[in-house]
This record gives C-alpha cells, structure tokens and sequence, in this order.
C-alpha cells in the first residue's frame, strides 16, 4: 500500500494524516482497522517518549469526516429535543466521539449534554438545559 504520511506536533499532540489512493482501505468497517492502527502508533508513541504526547491520527480523512457527521448527527437531535422535550441516549461511543457531540451540543441553546455509563458502554445523552426549565416556571 501505497500513501504519504503528514505529522505536525501542537503542544503535546502529534497530529499524522494519511493520504493517498489506497489508504482508504486502512479506515476498515466504522474505522475499525483505523482504531488498531491508532492504538499500535500510541504504543509506540509511548514506548519511545517520556513527554507523555498524544497522538491523533487520520487516514483518507476518515476522522474528519466522523466528526461532521457526529457535529451534524448531535445538531438534529437537539433539535428534536428542542422541539419535543425529553432525553435522548446516543450510542455508546469512544471518550474522543463522545467530546465532538458534547461540544456540538455546547453550542446549541437549550440543550445540554452528559455521559452515563461505563467505558466501553458509555453514552452521551442530550436533554433540555435545566436553566431553561428554572426559566419557565
């Protein structure tokens, strides 16, 4: 497999993008095979750095289309619960999914967001912001 690799470092975070015209096959079913890739350059990353960096990694521009999918998935639920009331759970997702949809939600009036549960099954949950209700009554 053929592509190039792009790193640039921002405080303590490596940023590594992957292009080319075959690493799409490196993103897998929902990223799969891009979540192993990760997890071995953080081992490595690790391994070889006492700085204690993070690393962030997109290949084929998979990660960045998941978070605008996400960013506009969360813009329409809190629309709905804008508009209906209620709580919606979300399904569980990993700790970086999770800070996309509660900072997308941050933006929105009205609504609000939360995690519940236990890592792997942790949710986020989107509710109408409880200073709007106090507002109301």
């Amino acid at each position: 497999m053929e592509g190039e690799v792009n790193t640039r470092v921002e405080g303590d975070i490596i940023y590594a993008e992957v292009t080319g015209d075959q690493t799409e096959a490196l993103v897998g079913p929902k990223g799969a095979i891009l979540d192993a890739v990760m997890e071995l350059c953080r081992t490595m990353v690790h391994r070889h750095s006492q700085s204690g960096a993070r690393l962030r990694l997109d290949i084929a521009g998979y990660a960045e289309r998941r978070r605008e999918a996400l960013r506009i998935y969360a813009r329409r639920l809190a629309e709905k619960v804008v508009a209906e009331g209620g709580e919606i759970m979300l399904e569980p997702m990993n700790p970086a999914d999770r800070k996309v949809v509660h900072d997308a939600i941050a933006e929105i009036d009205g609504v609000r967001s939360f995690s519940e549960g236990e890592d792997p099954e942790r949710s986020v949950v989107i509710a109408p912001d409880e200073d709007d209700e106090d507002e109301e009554d």
